[in-house]
């Protein structure tokens, strides 16, 4: 203790001699730290008037060197004008000299250079040098337009082009004699020269667009050598099918309608064969053959555009042209496979006042159709009474024929362009669903005031009682409807039982299992059905098969349901509560459940296991590795009824059994640690 006082004391003198030491050298640096700050900031002032002083010295050579540097760049401009007015008229003189030369397809690729310029310079505020570009591209585009499009559909017409009598016609356009390979050359290098043109003639041509109100969806105009090859057939269209001509009918929508499918289908070949590998050695995304279609769609959706208006308040007239424009879309997706991202005849459909005619038309002729059905002599017999495997549940004509009805409404609908349009359909089917009910509610009408007019002159019925009949709360049929449900389920419940008092007999080995006492997984080569478990399962299978021939399905169905709900008590009260279980035991459990028992069900359900939730619950509990399960025991008595512990029990899969249930389940398992408690 003595020892230890005195280093104690020396260790305190030494601090206190230290410290006066150590706040003397840190006054000293502080005195040093101003001085050292002092100095800066005189240096500092004398910087800063030197610099005052330099900035005003430099100011008039500032102002005198801004004025020349605003002319400097004033000059660059009026350079920058210059130049492009130079490199406009040197690319329209190459232009020129390339034509004047027959080199056509080096003054198209000037051209598209110029046009490239002209789209740079759309920004610019150089109004007078945008209109002197656009004057010269314009000039340029139109001549180069000219000539190519006049050669172009001179190859055409050696080709015999279009195609408009028959598919023989096309051959003649595939297979043409000795000159045919300098034609097709000829016809590549046109339309090769022709697609080069595009970017200027963009820039003159606004694409043919219908109205706003029919919101179509928005698509650049067709390349400009398809616009020439459709040129002479949307000449035909418009003779034929506008005007006075005979062949425009107004009650005849399929004319047209078919002439365009015919011209799609008579030159598919062609553009396939001749046209796309020129488009794909050119590098572009463009289908031939759907550009085509699209420009001759355009034609129809014009000409439906004029004629609806004409007809839209003649029912028959309006419901045929309907008809004929589903069966052209139908045909132009499947066969043809027009894309139904691209302008189609049901943008026109959608118009507001096209389509809520439509669907006027459409209530009436379903309503119409409803009436008939229902007064048909056959109306409440089945059309497949005479085919036992077919007509399972005896479906009168009536339903039969209102589901066709409805399916076929569906099927007229689906390719509308818009959610909100397809809704409105919907809307209409659910009223006609709806009227369907009410009309077959309607069907005993006659009967049912009859009965209600006995029962009040027998006084037979309570005050209430005819209340309910006449406000149709209650039918006629009611009692007996009653009865036959008691009946009905009395019947099942009987068929339930008897079967699984065989099943119960058939599992009496299988109680008797030596669940204790099973080698673990591992010990085991392939897992195999317990032995005992066969007799069990047979009998079920059996039965299984056995009612399912003999009931109709919607029976068959309760029937199962209501079986494997005793099967999933009866497993798990008498043969899962009533043993132990060591790993292998609990392992053998899972598996003659989950792989044998369960999938006898799986042909009239997905997941069977659903129905045995006992059982494969229970099968989770004993198969829980040792970890999991002592973590889940130390959670359950922490937190009894608590929400943690019900969380824990979700996590491994425990959503039916009760937590006294899983404590009682985990107490079944030998297989714990052994912690020496």
């Amino acid at each position: 203790m003595t020892e230890s006082k005195m280093q104690l004391e020396e260790q305190v003198l030494t601090i206190s001699s230290e410290i006066p030491k150590r706040i003397q050298n840190a006054l000293k640096n502080a005195e040093e730290s101003k001085q050292f700050l002092n100095q800066f900031l005189e240096k500092e002032t004398h910087l800063f008037s030197s610099i005052n002083s330099h900035l005003q010295t430099a100011q008039p050579w500032m102002e005198d060197l801004g004025a020349m540097i605003n002319q400097i760049h004033e000059i660059e401009r009026h350079l920058a004008y210059l130049t492009w007015i130079s490199q406009i008229e040197e690319l329209s003189d190459n232009i020129q000299q390339y034509l004047m030369t027959n080199n056509v397809p080096e003054a198209a690729s000037t051209l598209v250079s110029m046009a490239e310029l002209d789209i740079k310079l759309q920004e610019s505020s150089c109004t007078h040098l945008l209109s002197f570009m656009r004057a010269t591209v314009k000039f340029w585009h139109k001549i180069l337009k000219d000539k190519l499009t006049s050669d172009f559909e001179e190859v055409l017409a050696q080709l015999h082009w279009p195609f408009i009598t028959s598919p023989q016609s096309q051959a003649v356009g595939l297979s043409r004699p000795a000159s045919a390979p300098e034609i097709y050359s000829n016809l590549e290098t046109l339309f090769c020269q022709l697609l080069k043109l595009q970017t200027s003639d963009e820039l003159f041509t606004e694409p043919k667009q219908l109205p706003e109100k029919y919101c179509l969806p928005a698509s650049s105009s067709v390349i400009l050598p398809i616009q020439i090859m459709l040129t002479p057939l949307q000449k035909r269209f418009r003779y034929h099918f506008r005007g006075n001509r005979q062949t425009n009918v107004i009650s005849k929508p399929e004319w047209y309608l078919a002439q365009v499918l015919m011209w799609i289908g008579n030159h598919t070949q062609f553009l396939d064969e001749k046209i796309q590998p020129i488009l794909d050695k050119a590098d572009s995304s463009v289908n031939a053959r759907l550009e085509f279609s699209r420009g001759l769609v355009m034609l129809v959706l014009e000409k439906l555009a004029a004629d609806i208006p004409c007809l839209l308040y003649d029912d028959n007239l309006f419901c045929h042209l309907v008809d004929e424009v589903l069966l052209f879309e139908r045909e132009l997706h499947s066969v043809h496979g027009y894309p139904g991202t691209f302008a189609n005849c049901m943008h026109i459909l959608s118009e507001e006042t096209c389509f809520q005619r439509w669907l006027t038309v459409e209530r009436k002729f379903a309503l119409q159709k409803m009436d008939s059905m229902l007064s048909s002599e056959a109306a409440w017999i089945s059309q497949y009474k005479d085919i036992t495997d077919v007509d399972e549940m005896k479906v009168p004509d009536c339903a039969e024929t209102f589901m066709t009805l409805l399916l076929v409404i569906t099927d007229r609908y689906k390719n509308l362009p818009t959610a909100s349009r397809k809704l409105q359909f919907l809307e209409l089917q659910k009223d006609l669903v709806d009227d369907f009910r009410i009309r077959l509610t309607q069907f005993f009408l006659q009967l049912q005031q009859a009965a209600l007019e006995v029962f009040a002159e027998n006084n037979t019925l309570s005050k209430l009682q005819l209340g309910q009949l006449a406000s149709m709360e209650s039918s006629v049929f009611d009692d007996m409807i009653n009865l036959l449900e008691r009946l009905k389920h009395d019947m099942l419940t009987r068929q339930v039982d008897h079967v699984f008092r065989e099943v119960k007999d058939a599992a009496k080995l299988y109680r008797k299992e030596r669940w204790l006492s099973l080698p673990s997984q591992s010990e085991q080569a392939v897992m195999s059905l317990s032995s005992s478990a066969c007799p069990l399962l047979l009998a079920l299978r059996d039965r299984l098969l056995q009612l399912e021939q003999q009931l109709c399905f919607s029976l068959f169905k309760i029937f199962w349901q209501m079986l494997v709900e005793k099967l999933d008590i009866y497993i798990y009260q008498e043969i899962i509560l009533a043993n132990h279980f060591n790993e292998g035991g609990a392992a053998q459990l899972q598996f003659d459940m989950t792989r044998n028992l369960f999938p006898l069900f799986s042909h009239y359900c997905k997941r069977p296991e659903n129905y045995f939730k006992h059982v494969k619950e229970a099968c989770i509990l004993l198969n829980l590795n040792i970890g999991s399960a002592l973590l889940l025991k130390d959670v359950l008595q922490a937190a009894p009824g608590e929400p943690p512990a019900t969380a824990a029990l979700n996590e491994v899969g425990i959503y039916k059994l009760a937590q006294q249930d899983v404590e009682i389940l985990l107490n079944l398992r030998t297989h714990w640690p052994n912690t020496g408690k």
